[in-house]
């Protein structure tokens, strides 16, 4: 049995978070296609992680900066090798290429963490994107793997055309849903059966923070002066001290925090807000909406990747003013939510078909396993960058392992 470790910067969390989700999608394509998967993280357990066992997976707790992961990865020996974000490859990656030199690397990137960064600092400051440290630290990664998925086809033409990585590195995997089918459609709660607005998203992720602060001072009054009696709820797991004090029952603000069933929140809810002005990848809060029937008011940058050429299932707005004009437009027009209701189906069916890209996953997987040694020796910049590394990161990782011991030593001898 092909044995695949993926290296997990979290424990997946697919209630708390879309990253959570992505990850089980993965997890579940390898265990679907008869791999042996182990899952290893040097995070702390997580209240809210997702049983891993129940899907047939090994949990193993694993270490910074220490050699225990070579001993380890010497004996397992594995065929591929899962990096879950770029960071986790700038850790471990040169210990695999060291003790296992024949796994394949894939790096997920779940989305690219220095496009976020970047847009964040636009809202303030103009600057170039490839002067960003982070990018140089990102693409680095991506060069010193043998693919990695990426989530948007926007985020692909970033990669292609300002950083000429070469498409060969790169697979566009999105989403992994299954279809949804008519007798699943209609279970879902009809317009009138609706109420309210929801908004949802980890409070860990500084794009859904300043969503939900954006809604508040911007938004929600003009909608709260149209709708008088209607709710906003708005959910999210890790809701810091600040983002609990935006809860204003008064005005119909409620600020709810972690949910352990999010499809249930947002089926009952007529409208889906995601007022997002920073942020990169998918957003798997609109897709969410989607699949529970949820028509959506959205930006531009949350919609970023996400429709092709189809519908939207709701409205795509900017400015604060017409955002809200539209949600409450939404909320009170029967035909119009019924319409995008539609759209979101379609969106789902024709843009995330889980079969679809298991295929080309399959596809590139299998020329790797066959080709490996020609496809590293193409991807010359990822030779050369994994020959510096080796110089650079190996040797700092060795420095504080052994400066770790030391000062074990030097206090176990104190007392």
């Amino acid at each position: 049995m092909i044995r695949v470790l993926v290296i997990g910067y979290v424990w997946p969390e697919p209630n708390s978070s879309a990253a959570g989700k992505r990850m089980l999608q993965l997890l579940e394509y390898f265990t679907s296609s008869n791999y042996k998967v182990i899952f290893g993280t040097t995070a702390a357990p997580s209240i809210h992680a997702a049983n891993l066992e129940e899907l047939g997976i090994t949990s193993v707790k694993i270490e910074l900066n220490k050699s225990s992961f070579d001993t380890y990865i010497q004996e397992l020996q594995p065929e591929i090798v899962l990096f879950d974000r770029f960071m986790m490859e700038e850790q471990f990656g040169w210990r695999i290429s060291k003790n296992s030199p024949a796994s394949i690397k894939i790096l997920d990137t779940e989305d690219l963490h220095f496009l976020r960064n970047f847009r964040e600092k636009e809202l303030n400051i103009k600057s170039s994107i490839t002067n960003s440290e982070l990018a140089k630290r990102e693409v680095a990664s991506i060069y010193r793997c043998d693919l990695s998925l990426i989530i948007s086809e926007v985020e692909m033409n970033v990669l292609k055309e300002t950083f000429n990585v070469s498409e060969s590195l790169l697979l566009y995997i999105p989403f992994l849903f299954i279809s949804l089918t008519e007798s699943k459609i209609e279970l879902l709660p009809s317009f009138e059966e609706r109420q309210g607005f929801v908004s949802i998203g980890n409070f860990k992720h500084k794009p859904n923070v300043d969503a939900v602060k954006y809604l508040k001072n911007e938004i929600w009054p003009i909608i709260r002066r149209e709708l008088p009696n209607e709710q906003l709820h708005i959910y999210g797991a890790y809701p810091t001290a600040a983002v609990l004090q935006l809860n204003n029952p008064k005005e119909n603000f409620h600020v709810k925090g972690w949910v352990k069933d999010a499809e249930a929140v947002v089926k009952s809810a007529k409208v889906s807000l995601a007022a997002l002005r920073f942020g990169a990848g998918l957003k798997g809060k609109l897709t969410e909406a989607m699949q529970c029937g949820t028509p959506t008011v959205t930006t531009s940058l949350g919609a970023e990747g996400m429709q092709g050429g189809l519908a939207w299932n709701g409205f795509i707005e900017n400015d604060p003013k017409r955002f809200a004009e539209a949600a409450i437009k939404l909320y009170t027009t029967k035909a119009l939510w019924q319409e995008s209701q539609l759209n979101g189906y379609q969106l789902i069916n024709k843009r995330y078909n889980k079969d679809d890209f298991y295929k080309e996953l399959n596809k590139r997987l299998n020329y790797l396993k066959e080709k490996l040694s020609h496809h590293r020796e193409s991807n010359f910049v990822g030779s050369m960058l994994m020959h510096h590394r080796l110089k650079s990161t190996q040797y700092l990782s060795k420095y504080i392992e052994v400066k770790t011991e030391l000062e074990i030593l030097k206090s176990s001898n104190i007392n």
